[in-house]
């Protein structure tokens, strides 16, 4: 939800090519009309920080910090840039100031909103306290317009703390199975509003209200109610009359509009509602993510504010079995966890970045995410409406409870916030205001569950727990599954982890300490790109094993464990069990669940359609076993143009519950050459994927993976060097070390070496400048980024 400052959905300096589609020839019409009164504004205040971070613990306040220490910082920012593993991270506290300008026109109205300061946030503005913000994942916000001084600076100090804390949890970071990054990871704005305007949904703090707040009381094919709920305020002296006006928009064209007079006393609080109708509406689906555009504003004496927020008309629903009915139509949803965490700079990711994560999800074939442990960023969850990714948030908690009542009211603050940000978003399945693994009071289930429908009530809104009690969906992990007695409640059930712990330390329970049931290492799903072959082939067997398991139960959704590897706290190495590397590069799980999307589904952002993939980098190690992916009906391999078999991919004992299992050729022997893999559909080949065996590599091949989202300044992306040899096909070496060169308009963050994983080595890299220059060596072998 953006002020008409801001009219691009996502970062002003963020609009992926596809959004195109979408014009905004509404929204600037009616900005025009309202130009003569328009004095609501957003301003970025990104740009610019000082910075300090506390290594000696001695500093209480900004004013003892040295006046050279600081450095020149921009949001979003990492406290400290670490190691791709980290071994020791980084708690503490760190500072940073700021001074902006501002000028207020009479009568008008200043925020200062963060939208996440991780994890104990105090804020100065002008030497006043504004305030501590406890909680390191959602905004808050202050009205500052009586500090603010016009024609002069205006400083804001933020102290943020990452530390353990017994009232935010979770449990201290010696235990913890991941990483809370510390810093100003998310932006910072200061919003101008006029004296009549629509109040900031954090700053109004209004139970199922405040800002804008969206809700389809009746969806079908043949029409639609949007219902649009409103809070104005009136901060001036005197009354004023104003017009509330909701205009909506299907690619740039308008559909509906309402309007309605409203006369407010002086420091009044209204919410005004109104109901737009939509015939034959473009409804919302993850095959289908239409999205559409939603202008409130307010007009009149004294005002001129507009709040677009983007919307899609979708209803959730469960049949009496208990399965998922999404705008009437049954659907069974393929899903994955996932951490926000980047190597080095940990959450402080950039907008693309992001999106980039929720584009690999949907590529890998996933409709749903759980957004584990904790709210994640604005902008991923943008994306996730735009492709069509379904989205549990969920409350930060893992095995912890405190009895203190402060520990409760946080959380249930933590769970209001959380929805009072992303209720709009047509991507959110359900509300995990549950703490993960931990046992909780009964009460306090029943308060959560009560808060999810507080927050937002009516219908096709649910609560989700791991706890069977209260909450309208439960959330069961396979390893907790197997061994259960227990008969399952009768209500909606996803399968919330699988794939990972069942093998590897299944009889470890909760206790993250009692290793000594391990599985041998060579059966864990926990499987570096770099380990080679053989493992990345068990960790897809696990994989495609425990899936299939799934389908035994009445789960509408199961989520595997997990997309990205990452860091975490109570071991100094990576949790491997990721379908793809902490840098973004698939293992052979990732193309078992790309396979398992039907090939009718496709789309120009994330491809899809009939695919094919052979799991062998058919060197002389590799297996003569050969197995492949493919969502097609069958498949012919050929070894150097002679057909080994034609196989069916149909369920078998292995798999008899995958629609799309995987399919195995004996190819008796080692045979260097190329293999190549025909899928076939209705007797039709509909797709290829080839193999050669590798020579020696003579060059890197160098470039930016971009995922086809344009980079821009600040954007943060993975800079690549391939090992290929003189066909070009990459040399699947690991473990070798290369060196990353790059000029001013690429920083490499952290250092410029890295080593080969699968043959490919990667750099994580910040844009200073468009069109820089980066090239690669590794002894004998070069390569450069080709020009852009």
């Amino acid at each position: 939800m953006t002020t008409f400052r801001n009219l691009a959905f996502c970062s002003p300096n963020f609009a992926p090519r596809h959004l195109a589609r979408t014009t905004l020839a509404t929204t600037l019409a009616i900005t025009l009309a309202l130009a003569a009164n328009a004095h609501a504004a957003t301003a970025s205040l990104n740009d610019a920080w000082q910075f300090y971070r506390d290594e000696a613990r001695t500093i209480a306040g900004a004013e003892q910090v040295p006046a050279g220490a600081w450095s020149t910082v921009n949001l979003p920012h990492a406290a400290k840039i670490e190691p791709r593993v980290p071994t020791a991270p980084w708690q503490g506290t760190v500072f940073y100031k700021k001074t902006f300008d501002a000028a207020l026109q009479p009568g008008e109205r200043a925020i200062l909103r963060f939208e996440a300061v991780m994890n104990v946030a105090d804020v100065w503005l002008n030497g006043k306290h504004l305030g501590q913000h406890l909680g390191g994942y959602l905004p808050f916000a202050f009205d500052v317009t009586e500090l603010l001084k016009a024609g002069e600076k205006n400083e804001v100090i933020v102290r943020a703390n990452n530390e353990d804390n017994a009232i935010t949890g979770p449990k201290p970071l010696k235990d913890l199975d991941y990483i809370q990054h510390g810093g100003m990871y998310r932006g910072v704005s200061l919003i101008t509003k006029p004296a009549v305007h629509i109040t900031d949904e954090m700053l109004a703090a209004t139970p199922a209200g405040g800002g804008v707040f969206v809700t389809f009381p009746q969806v079908d094919k043949a029409q639609a109610t949007v219902q649009v709920k409103s809070e104005v305020r009136n901060t001036s002296k005197t009354a004023r009359t104003v017009t509330v006006r909701n205009t909506l928009a299907w690619q740039g064209k308008e559909i509906a509009r309402s309007e309605q007079k409203v006369t407010l006393k002086a420091d009044e609080r209204r919410h005004v509602t109104m109901p737009l109708k939509v015939a034959q509406p473009n409804l919302w689906s993850p095959q289908a993510p239409n999205l559409h555009e939603l202008v409130t504003a307010v007009v009149g004496e004294g005002a001129g504010d507009a709040v677009k927020t983007r919307i899609g008309i979708r209803r959730l629903a469960f049949d009496r079995n208990h399965k998922l009915l999404l705008n009437g139509e049954p659907l069974q949803l393929r899903g994955v966890n996932r951490h926000q965490e980047y190597p080095h700079v940990g959450y402080a990711l950039s907008p693309q970045a992001e999106y980039r994560d929720a584009l690999l999800i949907k590529k890998y074939g996933f409709d749903y995410i759980r957004l584990s442990h904790y709210p994640q960023s604005p902008a991923f969850m943008d994306a996730a409406d735009e492709l069509g990714l379904l989205v549990i948030p969920g409350v930060p908690g893992w095995q912890f409870f405190n009895k203190d009542p402060a520990f409760a009211k946080q959380v249930i603050k933590t769970c209001e916030d959380m929805i009072r940000r992303d209720r709009n978003h047509a991507s959110v399945l359900a509300w995990e205001c549950s703490l993960n693994e931990t046992a909780m009071p009964d009460a306090f289930v029943d308060t959560l569950h009560k808060t999810v429908h507080k927050e937002y009530p009516g219908e096709g809104v649910y609560s989700v727990g791991w706890l069977p009690r209260a909450y309208d969906i439960y959330m069961q992990a396979r390893q907790h599954r197997i061994g259960d007695k227990h008969p399952l409640p009768r209500k909606p059930l996803i399968v919330s982890e699988y794939g990972d712990w069942e093998y590897y330390a299944m009889n470890a329970g909760f206790n993250q300490g009692a290793w000594a049931d391990l599985k041998p290492a060579d059966r864990s799903s926990r499987q570096l790109l770099g380990q080679g072959e053989k493992h990345l082939l068990q960790q897809a067997t696990n994989v495609a094993e425990a899936h299939d398991d799934n389908f035994n139960t009445p789960a509408f959704a199961d989520g595997y464990w997990v997309m990205f590897d990452y860091t975490r706290g109570y071991a100094p190495d990576l949790e491997a069990s990721g379908v793809m590397s902490i840098d973004r590069l698939p293992k052979f799980a990732a193309e078992f669940f790309r396979s398992q999307r039907d090939a009718n589904q496709a789309s120009a952002p994330w491809g899809g359609g009939p695919m094919v993939f052979i799991a062998s980098y058919w060197t002389p190690e590799s297996s003569p076993r050969v197995r492949v992916y493919t969502n097609a009906e069958e498949v012919e391999l050929r070894l150097n143009g002679k057909t080994v078999a034609r196989q069916k991919a149909a369920p078998s004992r292995t798999h008899p519950n995958l629609k799309h299992p995987p399919v195995e050729f004996d190819t008796g022997r080692f045979e260097a050459g190329e293999l190549a893999a025909i899928a076939y559909t209705g007797g039709k080949p509909v797709a290829e994927h080839k193999v050669r065996t590798p020579g020696e590599p003579v060059k890197l091949d160098v470039a930016l993976d971009d995922m086809g989202v344009p980079p821009t300044v600040g954007d943060l992306l993975f800079a690549r060097a391939r090992f290929v040899d003189a066909n070009g096909t990459t040399v699947p070496t690991n473990g070798q070390a290369v060196t990353f060169t790059a000029d001013p308009g690429y920083e490499v963050i952290h250092s410029p070496q890295a080593t080969s994983e699968a043959g490919i080595a990667s750099v994580l890299v910040r844009v200073v400048q468009p069109n820089g220059t980066l090239s690669a060596g590794a002894g004998k072998l070069q390569g450069a980024l080709a020009p852009r």
